[in-house]
């Protein structure tokens, strides 16, 4: 009878280390960049709405809307209350109060202060709030790459979104608008690191998910109702906020929660900032807009701190064992 307790099968590093290196990348950082690339179609997807259409509407009308959807396609959203712990259920609560909060503050914001302000102020302080809150309730000290990387992305971010304004008479910024976008940055660091603390306990991303948009677009329809509802009766009204429900709440909030499972909040909110990226690329291609070089420079900035970010750490093969 062969022996069963022989010698264990030697590891092979030199096939483990590159095919863990690319599940964590699928796992982690791909998902998240993919949600980042759908709502960089929000302002593309929004210019297209009836005129007259209020900005928080749309975008409160898309939550609403993709946040009953979010509930819907999650399994286990419905029980996830009865799941978890009173602590638990509390932050629940205080994920969608910040997911409502985040509509409400930055399309005022933008209304103010105009897209390009807004957006930088908004996307710029969301990883420094992560990172920061991250560390006061004992997340973890941000490390030396996170703050490289993180420092080139707000760089790059900053000259992308505000090389028109620098390169020619920029207007004096509205300091109301500046202050909403910097709660709008606030609010999404906020439903950002309190679903990674709900997804990493053990619960179910979708779950997690579903449960804090559908909470919070159930708290924004009052605010839908109260700006008014007429332009979602043409087709063009309904095409916008079906779209916006669909790709850029439930199914890159469905991809988010899957990439927070293994990537840290500080991490997923610097990784989002290559939305305004693909913000200012559709706004060229689709718009027809311009960027100044100083722009172009911005981005290629951008992208240089997101290669940092996601590009595997100790990338050298190993040998294998003997």
């Amino acid at each position: 009878m062969p022996n069963r307790t022989a010698a264990p099968t030697p590891a092979r590093p030199a096939e483990a280390g590159p095919r863990a290196s690319r599940h964590r990348l699928l796992a982690g950082p791909a998902p998240i960049l993919v949600s980042s690339v759908l709502w960089g179609t929000t302002g593309t997807a929004a210019s297209m709405a009836p005129a007259g259409a209020p900005a928080a509407a749309i975008g409160c009308a898309g939550l609403a809307l993709g946040g009953l959807l979010l509930f819907l396609a999650s399994r286990g959203a419905r029980a996830l209350p009865r799941a978890c712990s009173p602590r638990e259920r509390r932050m629940l609560l205080l994920g969608a109060l910040a997911v409502a909060g985040y509509p409400v503050t930055f399309y005022p914001a933008v209304h103010r202060t105009g897209v390009a302000v807004a957006t930088v102020i908004a996307l710029g302080s969301a990883p420094v709030f992560a990172g920061v809150l991250a560390w006061l309730t004992g997340r973890g000290r941000p490390t030396a790459r996170w703050t490289a990387a993180t420092s080139a992305t707000v760089l790059g971010c900053a000259l992308l979104v505000l090389g028109p304004a620098l390169s020619g008479h920029a207007e004096p910024v509205d300091l109301a608008g500046a202050a909403l976008a910097v709660c709008a940055g606030l609010s999404y660091a906020g439903y950002a690191l309190i679903g990674g603390r709900l997804i990493t306990g053990g619960h179910a991303s979708g779950a997690v998910m579903g449960v804090l948009f559908g909470a919070a677009g159930v708290l924004v329809v009052p605010l839908v109702l109260a700006l008014g509802t007429r332009w979602l009766a043409s087709w063009q009204g309904a095409g916008v906020a079906v779209y916006l429900a669909v790709f850029t709440v439930c199914l890159a909030y469905l991809l988010f929660g899957h990439g927070l499972r293994r990537t840290s909040a500080s991490v997923a909110t610097t990784l989002t900032l290559a939305e305004p990226a693909v913000a200012a690329v559709l706004g060229v291609a689709v718009l027809g807009e311009r960027l100044p070089s100083l722009s172009w420079c911005g981005l290629a900035v951008l992208a240089a701190g997101l290669i940092l970010l996601t590009a595997p750490v100790g990338g050298r093969r190993r040998r294998p064992a003997a």
